[in-house]
């Protein structure tokens, strides 16, 4: 018996991995956060298997289950949603589990920071831009440490993609915009990959105004940065000249 913590993908249950949707297809145990997975990915598991949804549960009754689980020798798939990686919480899970000799796994899936640029169609990475992505968040009941606050993030000049912060939005761009500039591209993801989703963009200088007319308070990726802009340097990778160990450039 083991558990296997599962990434459900952003929303869109295509975006699973072959492995993920194999995994709850034959699962007889799953516990999943129902306040944030998408029912289209809860919908893969058998109707027969037993399923928790976690959004009520504690960290003891989450535990709970594994354990009983182990007791009659029945995996347990643990979805999260996005990849399990990132703000997850799967770590103090897998302290209980390490307590209880239960061993684990872990299947990744796609994040939502990944399915919000491609909805914008974004590359987060530019030449002479931005070559760094910093996946971040504001402090919340679950405080910054020191050095890692968003005024200190931006002033690397990176791409930032922002979790979990977008009902602080007017305090976000104002702390961005010391840095990136009033008319720095930003775009916020409501529920990237779902039906319902929803794309706003601005600058830092208008969004927070636009977020609110939209009436986005929760479950929305920020992403800021000047590698929005279709303007700048462009990769050589393509270019004719360029030699690279698949082809020779032309020299010019």
């Amino acid at each position: 018996m083991k558990v296997i913590f599962v990434g459900a993908g952003p929303g869109d249950p295509e975006l699973l991995t072959l492995k993920a949707a194999r995994l709850l297809q034959t699962c007889q145990c799953c516990v999943y956060a129902g306040s944030l997975v998408s029912p289209e990915v809860v919908a893969l598991v058998p109707s027969g298997a037993e399923k928790f949804d976690s959004a009520a549960m504690t960290l003891e009754e989450t535990t709970a289950v594994c354990r009983r689980a182990q007791e009659r020798g029945i995996d347990v798939i643990r979805l999260h949603t996005g990849d399990p990686s990132i703000y997850g919480a799967i770590r103090e899970q897998m302290m209980e589990l390490d307590k209880l000799g239960i061993p684990y796994e872990v299947v990744p899936g796609v994040s939502s920071f990944q399915a919000a640029a491609a909805a914008l169609k974004a590359e987060l990475t530019a030449p002479e831009v931005s070559q760094t992505i910093v996946l971040t968040r504001t402090a919340g009941r679950t405080p910054m440490p020191a050095g890692q606050e968003l005024e200190r993030l931006a002033q690397t000049g990176s791409t930032l993609c922002i979790f979990l912060s977008v009902h602080n939005m007017a305090e976000v761009a104002e702390t961005l915009a010391a840095q990136y500039g009033g008319d720095c591209p930003i775009a916020v993801v409501y529920r990237a990959s779902w039906p319902d989703q929803k794309i706003v963009e601005g600058t830092l200088a208008d969004i927070a105004a636009k977020v609110a007319e939209a009436g986005i308070g929760k479950t929305a990726m920020i992403v800021v940065g000047r590698a929005l802009e279709r303007k700048g340097a462009v990769s050589r990778l393509y270019a004719s000249e360029f030699s690279h160990g698949y082809r020779k450039g032309s020299g010019q």
